[in-house]
C-alpha cells in the first residue's frame, strides 16, 4: 500500500505469491454470518432507506402528483407539448434520487392506457415510467442504493463527484426523451409504424382513462412532496458540508419518514407497517450485500483477493486509463446480466473494481461510475424481472420490445464509452 491524496492505494509492484489458507466448510457456512456482521451499516441503511421511502409511497403523494400532470395535458397546449419530457424527467430523478425502478411495474398500468388515450402506443406507455426510471437509476447522482453504497464500499466520501454525475443524468435523460419524442411523433402521425399497432387495436377501445373521481392534490399530498425534496436537499448540504456518512443519511431519511407520518395523519400501526413493509421488500437485498462481504471474507482469508487482482489486470489495463475505465463498463454490463440488484452488483463487484482501479491508473470515482452506467442495459435483458414484469403487464412480447429497443440501447453504449472519458482529464478524484 502507499498513500495518495490521504487514501491507501495499491502498488502493483508489491505483488507476490504467498502460501494458500485453504478455506473448509466451517469457514464456508460462518462466511454468511461474518458478512451480516462486517457489512451490518450498509445492511441497516438499506432496510431504513428502503422503510422510509415505503412510508413516502403510502401516502401516495407521487401517484397524486403524476395524475395532476397527465389530467393537465387536456388543458394545457404546453403540457401537452411537454408531457414526454416531464414524465421522462420525473421517473428519471426517481430513480436517480431514490431508487425508484420496480416501482415502474405498478405505473404501467397507468401510461399504458394513457398513451394510448393520447395517441400514442403501448411501447411510449410502457417507456415513460419503465426506461424512466432505469435511466435514472444507471446515472444516479443521489441514489443511495448504489452511488451510496458503492461509494461506501470503495472508501470515498458517500455522494461526492455529483457534480459530473448531475452532467451524465443529464445527458443520459435529454438523448432519452429526444427519442422518445421522435419516435412518438412519428406514431402519432401514422400508429402502423408502431411494433405494437396489432396488439393495441383492442386496448384502444378501452383508452380513455376517467379522472372524474381524481380531484387533483391536496394540501397534505403538498407538504409530504415539500418535506422529500427538503430531505434530499438538506442530504446533498450535509454531505458537501459536513462530510456525513451512512449513519447520517440514515436518520435523516428516519426523520423524514416520522415527519411525513405526522404530516399524513398516519397511526401508529399504519407508519410501522408501510415501514416494515418497504424494509422488508429490501431483505433479499440485504441477503446479498451479506452473501457478498461473505464471499469477499472467504477470498480474503484464503488470501487469494490478490491474485484475483492480478489476474484481472491484465483484462482491465490498457495503454490508456480511459480505455481502462471502458473495459470495466463492459465488464459491468455483462455482471448486470445475471446481477440486477444494484446494492448486490455494488456489494459484489466493487470489493474487486475500486482497488482495481487503483492498478489501472483509473479514479474510484470514475470504476463507480463504470459500474452505474453497466446497469443501462437492464431495459433490454431478459433476465430482469422489472423489464419482464412491465413487458408481460402491457402485453408486449420481450423480442418486438427488444428489436425496438436495440437502437436505443446502441446508443446508451456509445453514450457510456464517451462519458468515461472526460473523468481523466478533469481528474475526478
Amino acid at each position: 500500500m502507499h498513500m495518495v491524496n490521504g487514501k491507501s492505494l495499491i502498488d502493483p509492484a508489491s505483488f507476490h505469491y504467498v502460501s494458500s489458507n485453504p478455506q473448509g466448510a466451517v469457514a464456508l457456512m460462518m462466511a454468511p454470518v461474518k458478512g451480516f456482521v462486517e457489512a451490518a451499516l450498509i445492511i441497516v441503511f438499506v432496510l431504513v432507506t428502503g422503510g422510509a421511502f415505503a412510508v413516502v409511497q403510502k401516502t401516495e403523494s407521487l401517484d397524486m402528483l403524476i395524475k395532476s400532470i397527465a389530467r393537465a395535458h387536456t388543458h394545457s397546449r404546453f403540457v401537452r407539448a411537454a408531457t414526454i419530457p416531464l414524465f421522462v424527467t420525473l421517473f428519471s430523478l426517481g430513480g436517480a434520487t431514490f431508487g425508484m425502478s420496480e416501482e415502474a411495474i405498478v405505473f404501467s398500468m397507468l401510461f399504458v392506457p394513457l398513451a394510448l388515450a393520447l395517441g400514442y402506443d403501448s411501447i411510449v406507455g410502457v417507456s415513460l415510467p419503465f426506461i424512466g426510471s432505469q435511466i435514472g437509476f444507471a446515472a444516479a447522482f443521489l441514489n443511495p442504493f448504489n452511488v451510496g453504497i458503492a461509494q461506501g464500499i470503495a472508501g470515498i466520501p458517500i455522494f461526492s463527484g455529483i457534480g459530473y454525475r448531475l452532467f451524465v443524468w443529464t445527458v443520459i435523460t435529454f438523448t432519452t426523451i429526444a427519442f422518445l419524442m421522435w419516435y412518438a411523433a412519428k406514431i402519432r402521425k401514422n400508429p402502423q409504424k408502431s411494433p405494437t399497432y396489432g396488439l393495441d387495436l383492442e386496448k384502444r377501445q378501452n383508452a380513455a382513462i376517467n379522472f372524474d373521481d381524481f380531484n387533483g392534490m391536496n394540501g397534505t399530498h403538498s407538504v409530504v412532496l415539500w418535506i422529500f425534496l427538503a430531505s434530499l436537499a438538506c442530504m446533498v448540504f450535509g454531505v458537501i458540508q459536513y462530510n456525513w456518512f451512512i449513519e447520517e443519511i440514515a436518520a435523516l431519511f428516519l426523520v423524514m419518514a416520522i415527519l411525513i407520518a405526522v404530516v399524513s395523519r398516519m397511526d401508529a400501526d399504519q407508519f410501522v407497517s408501510a415501514f416494515m413493509l418497504g424494509a422488508k421488500d429490501l431483505v433479499p437485498t440485504a441477503l446479498v450485500i451479506a452473501l457478498a462481504r461473505g464471499t469477499l471474507i472467504l477470498a480474503r482469508e484464503a488470501h487469494v483477493i490478490d491474485t484475483i487482482l492480478h489476474a484481472l489486470m491484465p483484462l482491465v489495463q490498457s495503454a490508456h486509463p480511459i480505455f481502462s475505465a471502458q473495459k470495466m463498463y463492459l465488464i459491468q454490463s455483462v455482471i448486470n446480466f445475471f446481477v440486477h440488484s444494484g446494492s448486490g452488483q455494488a456489494a459484489l463487484t466493487m470489493p474487486v473494481m475500486a482497488p482495481l482501479s487503483d492498478l489501472v491508473g483509473v479514479s474510484r470515482q470514475t470504476a463507480i461510475l463504470a459500474f452505474q452506467l453497466g446497469e443501462l442495459s437492464t431495459p433490454i435483458i431478459p433476465t430482469s424481472g422489472v423489464t419482464v414484469g412491465v413487458l408481460a403487464l402491457a402485453r408486449i412480447p420481450w423480442i418486438t420490445w427488444a428489436r425496438w429497443m436495440l437502437p436505443l440501447q446502441l446508443i446508451y453504449l456509445l453514450l457510456a464509452l464517451l462519458l468515461l472519458v472526460p473523468p481523466y482529464f478533469i481528474n475526478w478524484q
